[in-house]
């Protein structure tokens, strides 16, 4: 029974989609952690001239060779020192703390031969309109947001909450505006008042 139960869970892991490689998860942070103590934007500890937190300059032609050479993991000098057999050789270097691991190591080729696509920070991309979905329950829609949250629901198969009352609605914002609940006299006044 166990051997039946391993070889499911292995065959449903080769079945699975490779979630696709994205920058700002997967690669940016190997750089911060690693590479960016020595190779990031202090310029009294950048050693080499090599900035790893710049397009340019990780892209840059250098006297030996670019630190990175999108589609040609072979050819990109990162890869090939963060992966070096010589741990002298092997970047991070021992005093700066653990070296890459295989995963890591793994990843940055990966994204390397996939043409090495660069992301800014996610705080310096315009923010973007996203495009709203399709729905079924057209006349329970009342704004974009509604769209997008019921969007969600029917690919799963369930339904808007009921709506609250407006003494419930008024507790809710009371609560999360202040920290503390509203007093009779508000809900009272809230509540006969339609037009709020």
């Amino acid at each position: 029974m166990v051997q039946i139960l391993v070889w499911l869970t292995l065959a449903s892991l080769c079945l699975a989609a490779p979630a696709k490689l994205d920058f700002t998860r997967d690669i940016r942070p190997i750089l911060s952690d690693k590479c960016f103590s020595c190779h990031g934007p202090d310029e009294k500890k950048r050693m080499a001239g090599l900035r790893l937190d710049t397009k340019d300059s990780a892209f840059e032609d250098r006297k030996n060779g670019p630190a990175i050479v999108p589609g040609s993991a072979a050819k990109s000098k990162l890869l090939i020192r963060v992966s070096h057999e010589n741990r002298n050789l092997r970047m991070p270097p021992a005093a700066a703390g653990e070296p890459l691991s295989e995963r890591q190591i793994g990843l940055i080729k990966q994204w390397i031969e996939a043409g090495a696509p660069w992301a800014l920070h996610w705080a310096y991309e315009p923010p973007k309109r996203p495009i709203i979905p399709e729905v079924k329950a057209k006349a329970l829609v009342r704004n974009p947001i509604d769209s997008l949250v019921l969007a969600r629901l029917e690919k799963d198969n369930l339904r808007f909450s009921p709506e609250a009352d407006r003494a419930t609605l008024l507790r809710r914002l009371s609560f999360d505006l202040t920290g503390l609940p509203p007093t009779p006299k508000e809900i009272s006044s809230y509540v006969a008042d339609k037009q709020a």
